[in-house]
């Protein structure tokens, strides 16, 4: 079964309820001081809006990419409900033709809140993608699993080739200032998606120029 139609049956098996729940991640939410630096943010892989929709609250023009689209149709009925604005986009981030021409190459803020499904070659595109979209300047934030996760299993991949490290993250960002980079343990509650004690690992990198 491809991406698209796993998450696609994630998201409409969960109903009315919403699978990671509707506010934002903590890791992204305690840096709001910092996010207030830029004007722009695009999120990836953003399943029902929880993010996407407080960044918007925030005062940020967002935009947010995202595979499923019963996962869209959440996350645009919780914008309205929250009464703010976000462009959301249904699309593939791995697919030969992405990122459009059209969808810019200036955001202030890339952001990514568990976005581990891929591995390999995809993940370098992942990555590349990312470091695109993200303006000189601009940062990227990242919060993902360690392999310790794996011992945890309330929520992420179940394959320690898709997890993170300090290591993996310092090398794929080893020409970007890396202003924060933490592993930690956190009990997450985040709908029935991600629920438990949890090991973790958060990054923010600034891009050159």
């Amino acid at each position: 079964m491809d991406q698209k139609s796993i998450w696609s049956k994630r998201y409409a098996d969960a109903g009315d309820h919403y699978l990671f729940g509707t506010e934002p991640n903590r890791f992204l939410a305690h840096r709001s001081e910092l996010l207030g630096n830029g004007q722009t943010a695009l999120s990836i892989a953003d399943g029902e809006g929880r993010n996407s929709v407080w960044l918007a609250e925030q005062g940020l023009k967002v935009t947010a990419v995202e595979i499923a689209p019963e996962a869209i149709e959440k996350a645009r009925h919780l914008a309205a409900g929250r009464q703010v604005d976000v462009d959301f986009i249904l699309a593939d981030m791995l697919a030969p033709d992405w990122p459009p021409h059209d969808l810019g190459k200036s955001f202030d803020w890339v952001i990514g809140i568990f976005v581990q499904f891929v591995n390999g070659q995809d993940r370098e595109q992942q990555f590349t993608a990312i470091k695109q979209l993200t303006r000189p300047g601009g940062r990227v934030l990242l919060l993902g699993y360690t392999p310790k996760q794996l011992e945890y299993k309330t929520g992420g991949p179940s394959t320690i080739e898709n997890l993170y490290t300090t290591a993996f993250l310092r090398e794929k960002f080893s020409d970007w200032a890396i202003e924060e980079l933490v592993e930690y343990e956190d009990d997450l509650s985040e709908g029935i998606g991600h629920k438990g004690r949890s090991a973790l690992i958060g990054l923010i990198a600034r891009k050159p120029g």
